[in-house]
């Protein structure tokens, strides 16, 4: 989106230039009273304009003590005039500006947000527990003043319109705060929990981890864009299945455990005993026939798949019995 932002192009003094100088004027506004006192008291007819003057100066430098401002690094200050947006400055350092200038404050910080786990439906129906952890700062300052009602969120307890720089920014993480909930909905709706769940070699929010994380900083970019919100990293810190289904998935995950192992045993003991049975027939060790050899398969295939350590049973006869 275009940004509306612009660089605060109006007179901006030296801070401290200007308070030795309203200082200076506070003091002359002091001594003219002082020496408008002496002379009323001595009856001159002078000394009633040296009070007006003395009242004047000192109710301009009232009004020059409203104008100084304060930046730290990374902080910046709308200023508008009269409703109307001025610009934005952000550079660090104590200045004077015209008091008829508002300027509400705002902190270009990096802020993290580390967001509860909430439920969902994955792809397939399955209600899963996602959250994220969001680091995310402020890019525009237009957008985060005047295209979200951030004042208006900042209200106080009492009713009044928060204005300071806290009420601004909690307003604002609470916008991003309720973005980022849809953003990940959104996101944890496309993809299943696991290659169980989904098809073979799909992509899924517990192997994805990389894709799925680019996707939500995608969808958080989008949607925070109108505050003017700059999404700095976004990942997935909690994934489980919903408490009423995660002792049925981990059963589920257990069984298929098994039987994979199943496999590997399987697949490995047939290996030994077609290695075995070559082994003796090209050495010649021993002859056997058919039916000794589907006996000896079967003893191998027990002994080497079985949970249980083998039990040896010694044959003291020969192999023509």
């Amino acid at each position: 989106m275009e940004t509306k932002e612009k660089v605060f192009s109006g007179t901006v003094l030296n801070g401290f230039l200007m308070l030795f100088s309203n200082l200076a004027l506070t003091l002359c506004s002091i001594a003219l009273f002082v020496k408008g006192v002496v002379i009323l008291g001595d009856g001159v007819a002078f000394g009633g304009w040296l009070m007006a003057l003395c009242a004047l100066v000192f109710v301009v430098s009232l009004f020059l003590w409203a104008g100084f401002m304060m930046l730290e690094p990374n902080e910046a200050r709308v200023i508008t005039w009269f409703g109307k947006y001025a610009g934005t400055f952000a550079e660090a350092g104590y200045f004077w500006i015209n008091p008829f200038y508002g300027s509400k404050k705002l902190s270009l910080r990096a802020r993290n947000l580390d967001a509860e786990p909430i439920k969902v439906n994955d792809k397939v129906g399955n209600p899963v527990m996602i959250g994220l952890v969001l680091v995310w700062k402020l890019k525009d300052t237009y957008k985060a003043l005047f295209e979200v009602d951030t004042q208006t969120m900042a209200t106080t307890a009492q009713g009044q319109v928060g204005t300071d720089v806290k009420s601004i920014m909690n307003a604002l993480e609470k916008f991003v705060r309720v973005q980022s909930d849809a953003a990940l909905r959104q996101v944890a709706g496309q993809y299943a929990y696991d290659d169980e769940d989904g098809g073979a070699g799909e992509l899924t929010l517990r192997s994805g981890s990389d894709e799925i994380n680019q996707l939500l900083e995608q969808k958080l970019d989008d949607r925070l864009a109108l505050a003017g919100i700059e999404v700095v990293e976004a990942r997935i810190n909690y994934l489980a299945y919903a408490p009423e289904i995660a002792a049925v998935m981990l059963r589920r995950q257990q069984a298929s455990a098994i039987i994979t192992a199943r496999e590997k045993i399987v697949e490995g003991a047939v290996s030994m005993v077609k290695m075995a049975l070559d082994k003796l027939s090209r050495e010649e060790v021993v002859d056997l026939d058919d039916e000794k050899k589907a006996a000896m398969v079967s003893n191998l295939l027990v002994v080497l798949c079985g949970d249980d350590s083998a039990q040896p049973v010694v044959n003291a006869g020969t192999l023509n019995h």
